[in-house]
């Protein structure tokens, strides 16, 4: 299947597939013109990365309107065998609702004490992956 200690480029498709089971990333934006990385409970839902944070919390003032990378990845710890995929792409607020499966899965582990919930979506605008082989 895979030569061991390889890497190997993922097609759109298999990248979509693996963010939409993975649950924890990280957002790379820039603050203060400096790179900070944030890593966030996301879903992927209609094509793009959706996120909460708090409404005037650090990462939604820092990435109203910025374009950001997003990265998720999954390695087995005894053969470092894996995948990783990254996203870039403009993140925009949230209007309209989300479905309620969205919600659910990004609000299980949100501080939910009194702040109103604020979404974040990432639009893919470039994708890319790789598989990596033990």
């Amino acid at each position: 299947m895979f030569e061991a200690g390889r890497l190997w480029a993922l097609s759109e498709r298999e990248c979509l597939h693996l963010l939409g089971i993975a649950r924890i990333g990280r957002i790379v934006f820039t603050e203060q013109a400096l790179p900070a990385i944030l890593p966030v409970r996301f879903v992927l839902c209609d094509g793009g990365i959706i996120l909460r944070t708090a409404p005037e919390g650090r990462l939604a003032r820092a990435v109203r309107g910025a374009v950001v990378a997003f990265e998720a990845d999954h390695f087995t710890g005894t053969h470092c065998a894996g995948w990783s995929v990254v996203a870039l792409g403009r993140v925009r607020v949230v209007r309209d609702p989300l479905p309620g499966t969205a919600v659910t899965a990004l609000d299980q582990c949100a501080d939910t004490s009194g702040a109103r919930p604020h979404y974040l979506r990432i639009g893919i605008e470039l994708l890319s992956g790789h598989r990596h082989s033990a």
